[in-house]
């Protein structure tokens, strides 16, 4: 149910003349663009703190002193804003000619820049170092349009100096040039503000201000994570994707990653030949607001692979062969009709979709007539009994944007930079303010370990009996919230007396974590809203549940289940995990979400591969590519059993079956 707008929040302003009601707490450019009213700019960026650096939004405001940034300048009810007066607009040209001093601009400002192509011989005699047709961003560069909108002049009062700077071009990811930068500080401030990294900054070198690294290192060294968010940003070519920077987009799709559950929206940016050339960022998407991951940004070219599957293919004498859609209908049906129900199982991808597991599910179930069926998304059910159980639903609990407002996090067994990165993103921007704190308990040292007010480090397969010590140093303190308790939670008295065997000495002989590290924690996690995020990654198998139910537990006695800003995010592998629950293919049982149920709940991922693995199964139907590490353990058994088994493969690439 999407939240009613909240109409104080709205004021109204007038700009060039047009009546416009906007939100009361932006800027005058950002009410612009709101109400599709374009102002030029270029250090500006949404989601990032206003810089007013390059003097291109400038206007005029009635009854104001002076011509402000409209980045900087925040609006007031019943403001005036004017934008395209004369004065205004010579200011604007002539800051552009002071940028245009130091950045090639010999087609910039010619009339012809439409009619020129690469071969082109150049009337005006531009080098080749000056002309857009030689810039890898040529058509998406901001720069440009913005130059265009000033109906700039092709001669300019003002020295041109060319920096002379050397490509980079020695990353595997992505090409910078600063003699294209214009020095809006974009690239810095998004790497510091949004991904709160710090690893790029604003460097002088002989006399000419150029980005580089914060401390002269590589950019592995600095800390990079090459999520790609300096070049999403970069208004002109200075930084570029390496592989097909010289591609022209055609066409923009937009789509969701399926590399992890987040659920991040990107535009899928396609050439001419319908191949696709680049991840573009998508500021709309609720999750992520336009940013990606290192595998969401790169890890697309899969896509264009050589070993994608074009044609239906049959194994004769051990080899695939391409044959025609007709014979492999034909040789499945026979494999299928000639099967016992009871000795075939079909096993589906996490990272289908609702509509492709419901059919496969469905087809399973009616057609074959066997309830043999699951999805590898099994594998973190463990992760979710108890939540099923307790609060009647395995998901998340809040929405992931709602985590920056969060003021305590807890962080168990989770290693969410690398496998959830962009969850990790607010955050980072939380502790970075400095209004939030946060706990780890992990024993690996993790980015996140960095960020932590406190990194708790318990013996392995002690993690339970440490939430067990937290929960009981918040009781000791009465730092419960009793008015939570009496609202939403049954049985606490029973589970306050439950707690008294907890003995904090014994926890932390038990633990290795001393009385004060425990109190500590307790301190930080109960100072406002808890986010608790955690995984399975280093716990035994024999205490998930367990562990599960203790953070559960403490989150209700804090009272931070359902609140605005606090709740539980369990990690789970598979981008579509929770659709596969909702359909009914894991051993997670939710009458009020499973869609369509299979009958025996006693089938889970593990039982199923054993079964493989004793030669129990003599038809196994994989829909989809199952290319993520953690179904290792199928493939095993599969290979374990490639003389017996008969296999139906629903997949894009040649991998595991050649």
């Amino acid at each position: 149910m999407a939240r009613k707008d909240n109409k104080d929040n709205k004021i109204n302003i007038v700009i060039d003349g047009k009546k416009v009601k906007v939100d009361k707490d932006t800027n005058i450019l950002q009410a612009a663009m709101d109400s599709d009213i374009y102002i030029p700019y270029l250090c500006y960026y949404p989601g990032m703190e206003s810089y007013g650096a390059c003097r291109m939004c400038v206007v005029d405001v009635e009854g104001g002193r002076g011509t402000p940034a409209s980045c900087t300048t925040p609006v007031v009810e019943g403001m005036k804003v004017n934008t395209q007066t004369d004065e205004i607009v010579d200011l604007r040209k002539g800051m552009m000619e002071l940028l245009l001093t130091e950045h090639p601009h010999g087609c910039l400002t010619c009339h012809r820049i439409d009619l020129c192509g690469p071969s082109d011989i150049c009337l005006r005699h531009v080098s080749v170092n000056d002309r857009c047709i030689t810039c890898p961003k040529n058509e998406r560069c901001e720069l440009k349009d913005t130059v265009r909108s000033l109906d700039m002049e092709m001669d300019s009062p003002l020295t041109y100096n060319y920096r002379g700077e050397h490509v980079q071009n020695d990353d595997p990811l992505w090409d910078m040039d600063m003699n294209l930068c214009i020095v809006c500080a974009r690239c810095i401030r998004v790497c510091s503000e949004v991904r709160v990294d710090n690893v790029l900054t604003l460097k002088e070198r002989a006399g000419k201000v150029i980005i580089g690294t914060s401390m002269g290192d590589s950019l592995i060294d600095a800390g990079c994570e090459f999520c790609g968010a300096c070049i999403d940003v970069c208004p002109t070519g200075a930084i570029v994707e390496k592989d097909y920077k010289w591609e022209k987009a055609e066409t923009k799709t937009t789509s969701v990653c399926n590399y992890c559950p987040i659920g991040c929206t990107f535009d899928l940016e396609t050439n001419v030949r319908n191949k696709l050339i680049r991840i573009g960022s998508n500021l709309q998407s609720p999750a992520n607001r336009g940013q990606t991951c290192f595998k969401g940004k790169f890890g697309f070219d899969y896509v264009n692979s050589k070993s994608r599957i074009k044609s239906p293919m049959v194994r004769r004498e051990d080899i695939l062969v391409e044959t025609t859609f007709s014979e492999n209908i034909d040789s499945v049906t026979e494999i299928l009709q000639e099967v016992n129900p009871n000795n075939y199982a079909m096993i589906i991808d996490s990272n289908l979709t609702n509509e492709d597991i419901y059919v496969a599910n469905k087809f399973a179930k009616e057609v074959i007539g066997t309830n043999n069926v699951i999805s590898n998304a099994d594998i973190d059910s463990s992760l979710r009994y108890k939540l099923v159980e307790m609060l009647g639903y395995s998901a998340a609990t809040n929405p992931i944007l709602g985590l920056k407002n969060a003021k305590s996090f807890l962080v168990v067994s989770a290693n969410a930079t690398e496998n959830h990165n962009v969850l990790t993103l607010p955050i980072k921007q939380a502790i970075d303010s400095g209004l939030s704190e946060m706990v780890v308990i992990d024993q690996r040292e993790t980015e996140l370990t960095k960020f932590a007010k406190l990194w708790l480090k318990p013996y392995p397969g002690t993690e339970v009996d440490l939430i067990a010590g937290l929960i009981r140093s918040i009781i000791d303190q009465s730092l419960e919230n009793k008015n939570y308790i009496d609202k939403f939670c049954n049985n606490y008295l029973e589970f306050r007396q439950s707690v008294w065997k907890f003995d904090l000495q014994k926890i932390s002989t038990l633990t290795g974590v001393s009385i004060q590290d425990i109190n500590e924690a307790v301190s930080i996690l109960t100072k406002g809203p808890l986010a608790t995020i955690y995984s399975n990654e280093t716990i035994d198998k024999n205490n998930i549940d367990l562990l599960v139910e203790s953070l559960v537990n403490l989150s209700l006695i804090t009272g931070n289940v359902g609140n605005e800003y606090g709740g539980l995010f369990p990690l789970y592998r598979g981008s579509n995990a929770q659709g596969a629950v909702d359909l009914g293919v894991t051993t997670v049982y939710n009458s009020q979400n499973n869609i369509y149920k299979n009958d025996n709940r006693d089938l889970s991922i593990d039982k199923l591969i054993d079964l493989i693995s004793n030669n129990q199964i003599e038809v196994l139907h994989l829909i989809g590519d199952f290319y993520e590490s953690y179904n290792d353990k199928l493939f095993e058994a599969i290979d374990s059993v490639s003389d017996s088994i008969k296999v139906i493969s629903h997949q894009s690439l040649i991998s595991e079956f050649r």
